[in-house]
């Protein structure tokens, strides 16, 4: 059996361990060797971490059945199971034209998941990870328009409609004539319209 060098020893292969220690203890073999070496060897497994896991065995057997303690950065701390809901939640807050801050995806996160809070900046490590990005939303290439111009405007349209109408059944009334563009030139930038 070899361990494979800083990943944590299941409780399994401790109380072998621990065993096969306490065999070495009980039967003396000719070559004077420690039975703490003689274990190491026989396992794969250096002699530190064999005088490590007996110290704990001889302080509490009961920690032989605990499982190591995961050690470093989590991976991902906000979970996958998450992504799903803050994309919902971001689409409908852009669709409804909301201001989005990464403290409104926390407020959201902490009452979706019952409470777990956090931290801004791992939120924003995660989010990115996961695809998004703030920035500075573009508006769309839309006509922004005065009460009065509207109403010209559908005025025109009505006489319009009522020309081509009476154009079908009579004849022609009015005819219609284009002189002009109007106001609107294809390079006009959305900050100026």
């Amino acid at each position: 059996m070899t361990s494979v060098r800083g990943k944590p020893l299941t409780p399994e292969t401790k109380k072998n361990l621990v065993s096969i220690k306490l065999y070495f203890d009980r039967n003396k073999f000719k070559p004077k060797e420690p039975s703490t070496k003689r274990t190491a060897d026989a396992l794969g497994i250096g002699l530190a971490t064999v005088k490590r896991v007996m110290a704990d065995y001889n302080r509490d057997p009961s920690l032989l059945e605990q499982s190591a303690k995961v050690r470093g950065r989590p991976s991902h701390a906000v979970s996958i199971s998450h992504q799903e809901s803050v994309r919902t939640f971001i689409r409908n807050a852009n669709k409804k034209g909301e201001y989005i801050t990464l403290a409104t995806i926390r407020n959201f996160l902490k009452n979706a998941s019952g409470g777990e809070s956090f931290h801004i900046a791992t939120l924003a490590r995660t989010l990115n990870r996961w695809g998004f990005e703030f920035g500075q939303g573009t508006r769309s290439q839309h006509l922004k328009e005065k009460d009065h111009v509207i109403a010209a405007r559908q005025r025109y349209i009505r006489k319009k409609r009522a020309n081509r109408t009476t154009l079908s059944k009579v004849g022609t009334i009015r005819s219609e004539v284009y002189l002009d563009e109007s106001y609107v030139n294809k390079n006009h930038s959305n900050d100026f319209i």
